[in-house]
């Protein structure tokens, strides 16, 4: 399984309105084809930075089916106007779990 972690920055005093889109864009990652759950996570230390996660079966799931995909059209319509800047983007994999 692969993580894929996204930095994304937003304009400072559109963190409720982000949460929300990134709430009404949920059901469009988890109904891709390889996607096994969503999280979103805000830094405490900058407010208008968020990390949003996402598990994939692979990499491809990712960055070729999703990306293809109208729920990502659909996802980017929804937060894109957020973003202070382009996400940040990288995929991971566990070495150590418990």
């Amino acid at each position: 399984m692969i993580t894929e972690i996204a930095q994304i920055d937003i304009h400072p005093g559109q963190e409720e309105e982000f949460e929300e889109a990134v709430a009404q864009a949920l059901p469009f990652f988890l109904a891709a084809d390889g996607c096994h759950g969503v999280d979103l996570h805000r830094s405490v230390e900058n407010p208008s930075r968020y990390r949003l996660m996402v598990r994939w079966d692979t990499v491809e799931h990712h960055t070729v089916t999703f990306r293809s995909s109208a729920g990502f059209a659909r996802w980017r319509a929804l937060a894109g106007p957020h973003f202070a800047a382009p996400p940040q983007v990288e995929h991971v994999y566990s070495v150590l779990a418990p």
